[in-house]
């Protein structure tokens, strides 16, 4: 029996069940790269658009992996975020101070990439917080 990586319900593989406001639309199994592809420059989705890559090379040695989850866990969590306003106002003040800002934009997606990383090790840290709580 396969389960959702976060919430651990068992999935189902359904023709046309993926998405729906069913259990089994909702428990459906979906593949989620840990780190995007196109931080790589790379996109399943559009194969023929290549961008810029953000990172050469995946800095958690992650690139191309995946986890499976369910359709609610996939779509609606890890895919919105909830950033409150304070919260986008504290990264900023992360950001500044870690030297990443940008007050105009160039060639360079370095920066970028670094807030990228700044932003997972924020989620990191209050994970591992929160769990030694």
């Amino acid at each position: 029996m396969e389960t959702c990586a976060i919430c651990g319900c068992k999935l189902v593989y359904l023709k046309n069940a993926y998405g729906k406001s069913t259990v089994e639309g909702r428990s459906h199994a979906s593949r989620h790269h840990y780190v995007a592809e196109r931080f790589f420059g790379r996109s399943k989705n559009r194969p023929s658009v290549i961008k810029d890559a953000i990172f050469d090379q995946c800095p958690w040695g992650l690139e191309g992996k995946e986890a499976v989850f369910c359709y609610d866990c996939h779509e609606e969590l890890l895919h919105n975020p909830v950033l409150l306003p304070e919260d986008i106002a504290n990264f900023r003040l992360l950001v500044e101070r870690s030297g990443c800002s940008e007050l105009e934009k160039t060639d360079s997606r370095e920066e970028l990439g670094q807030r990228i990383r700044l932003l997972h090790e924020a989620i990191a840290v209050g994970l591992k917080y929160l769990l030694n709580e």
